[in-house]
């Protein structure tokens, strides 16, 4: 006998982090997505894989996810409904043997489908299982003080990265590898999915200009807490920006310290 997918701790857990991000404001009406790499054990004890209820097409392929599974939000879904409503919100798909297509094994009770954005999602899942074998989640959002840093401020990595880290102390210490940006792009396309991808060989943290940031992670609340110290960051640069009495921050010297105390790595050229 089979238990219900939907009161596994996976589904449980995604409920309560969509609550928090649409909470926060991050994930607006339909705004933004998850996805999470599972392993048999999260699977088999609810779901029997020979029960597809039917196939999903894939705009790219990825054979190396061949028999995989993946728990991913469905697109035009309403993050305040998740832990609701999973089996409307939510699919949990396992990758064909040839990488070419998905089968839902659960989910998406109203003839749904997955997020707009699964090539991104599983191009960065590609690329950050070759960094940490641990890697599991996906997470973008549209958290409103980052998507404000990239009205006023230069889409350039290093020094992106640099106002991040001089905001508070805390942030070289949660993202030492800095965090990558796009320029602005359109959204949902195969283009950005496999552009993002790239960069996510570097960064866990991905900045959309105009649109979002997404993070990666071992677990939910990794990915989440990576993009809140972000949002924290960019939140205290709005609030500065444009007072004539805001301090240069926190200095070069300053976290070359913080970077020794902590026994970071920093990357050349990002505190030269």
């Amino acid at each position: 006998m089979k238990f219900d997918f939907k009161d596994s701790p996976v589904i449980r857990e995604l409920g309560a982090s969509a609550d928090n991000m649409y909470r926060l404001g991050w994930n607006e009406r339909n705004g933004g997505n998850i996805s999470i790499l599972l392993d048999d054990e999260d699977v088999l004890p609810y779901i029997d894989p020979t029960k597809i209820i039917r196939d999903l097409p894939l705009a790219v392929e990825f054979p190396q996810f061949a028999g995989r599974y993946f728990v991913a939000t469905g697109t035009g879904k309403y993050f305040k409904n998740i832990s609701r409503n999973p089996e409307n919100c939510v699919g949990l798909i396992r990758i064909s043997d040839d990488g070419k297509r998905s089968h839902l094994l659960w989910g998406f009770s109203d003839g749904g489908c997955y997020t707009s954005e699964i090539v991104m999602h599983l191009g960065a899942h590609k690329e950050r299982l070759a960094q940490n074998p641990d890697h599991r989640v996906v997470m973008h959002a549209h958290p409103t003080n980052t998507i404000s840093m990239t009205h006023i401020h230069k889409w350039d990595e290093i020094e992106f990265t640099r106002t991040l880290w001089q905001m508070c102390t805390e942030c070289i210490v949660i993202f030492p590898e800095g965090v990558g940006v796009l320029p602005w792009m359109v959204s949902s396309s195969p283009e950005i999915g496999l552009a993002s991808a790239e960069k996510f060989r570097e960064y866990r943290i991905l900045i959309w200009a105009l649109h979002g940031c997404t993070v990666t992670g071992t677990s939910l609340d990794e990915a989440f807490g990576l993009m809140e110290t972000v949002e924290k960051g960019a939140d205290i640069f709005i609030r500065i920006a444009k007072n004539p009495n805001r301090s240069t921050g926190i200095d070069s010297n300053m976290l070359k310290q913080v970077a020794q105390a902590f026994n970071l790595t920093i990357k050349k050229g990002y505190l030269d």
